[in-house]
């Protein structure tokens, strides 16, 4: 597999297929794990962190369930073939930044993913299209599982899984919801779901995780705790609280259809109307136009697109997916000529 593989299907979370897909486009649960006797990334010399890379390639060559993966080192990798892979959600911004020394295992489904040597030696990740969070956990589970067979993990019988920032110790765990909530977000009611999560121990983020602004009205939701409570426990409690926020969501979508239909109508089908006439579009602009779209679907307005190809239009017109896609690098104002020209050939 190559990276340019990627661009010819579309990722597995993308599908819009899993439950409450029409609100919550992806669930992620990633684990963090350090192998031990071995310093933590931020701590470790070159030898050390070539060392644990070398670990990481021979967990991936014994693992059943990695067959067919691939092994990806982040150095030498090409600026644009880094940022595509942000974009996909299969590594963090972070990981891209300081690459010597740094790796990435991508299974074919892009539903796995693991970053060597980002923050902690390891951080497992797996993908679920829609509110799958639990599905997510019992494959991430069993690869866990049978990783920690072939190594040894830095482990406290007092702490849990110890990792190099201590607010990811214990289980480890950081369980995430990409929800899209555009009805909330006209109605100003976002500020007020922040405040109610934050006392819950969740927090709020943007589109591609901590230090990220939210784009598009798509929010990721993750759990803040990760000691003193066991994953079913935390996973369990992020499931109930997000299942209000969806909730919440519906109702104020209903509360459109029955008392502002025209209105949001007209925001929703001027929307379409500029993606299918615009010569020159950001991708700022196309994200929050393109969110109205997915509303529009959910609510009956847009008949003449799926919500599988308006969730690829999403990650297809980033930039490093637009230079892929035209095989060269383009300037900031080439980008946004192609992208409007990609979208209107989309929604044509």
């Amino acid at each position: 597999m190559h990276i340019d593989d990627l661009l010819k299907k579309s990722s597995e979370w993308l599908k819009g297929t899993g439950p409450k897909a029409n609100i919550v486009i992806s669930s992620r649960v990633r684990l963090a794990r350090n192998f031990d006797g071995m310093p933590f990334f931020n701590r470790a010399d070159a030898a050390s962190r070539n060392k644990v890379l070398e670990m990481a390639k021979r967990l991936k060559e014994k693992s059943k369930y990695l067959k067919g993966s691939e092994f990806l080192l982040i150095k030498g990798m090409p600026d644009i073939d880094r940022q595509f892979l942000v974009e996909r959600h299969l590594m963090s911004p972070e990981h891209m930044i300081l690459p010597e020394s740094k790796g990435l295992i991508i299974d074919e489904t892009e539903i796995v993913s693991i970053m060597i040597n980002e923050e902690d030696h390891l951080r497992i990740q797996v993908l679920q299209s829609g509110f799958n969070v639990m599905e997510a956990w019992r494959v991430i589970d069993n690869i866990d599982t049978e990783l920690s067979r072939n190594c040894n993990y830095a482990f406290s019988p007092r702490l849990g899984y110890l990792t190099a920032c201590p607010t990811n110790a214990g289980t480890g765990l950081r369980g995430s919801v990409m929800l899209h909530l555009p009805a909330l977000s006209i109605t100003n009611q976002v500020g007020k779901v922040y405040q109610a999560i934050s006392k819950l121990g969740l927090t709020l983020r943007g589109l591609y995780g901590e230090g990220t602004e939210a784009s598009g009205n798509f929010f990721q939701i993750s759990n803040q705790v990760t000691l003193g409570y066991s994953e079913a426990e935390l996973l369990g409690n992020m499931e109930r609280i997000i299942n209000k926020i969806i909730a919440r969501e519906r109702s104020t979508r209903n509360m459109f259809i029955s008392k502002d239909k025209e209105e949001i109508s007209d925001k929703i089908w001027r929307a379409h109307g500029t993606l299918k006439s615009a010569r020159i579009i950001s991708s700022k602009e196309t994200i929050s136009l393109l969110s109205l779209i997915r509303l529009g679907v959910d609510l009956g307005f847009v008949k003449d697109i799926d919500m599988q190809s308006l969730n690829e239009l999403f990650i297809l017109t980033q930039p490093a997916h637009l230079q892929k896609t035209e095989k060269k690098i383009l300037s900031s104002q080439d980008r946004d000529h192609k992208r409007a020209e990609m979208i209107r050939d989309r929604l044509k």
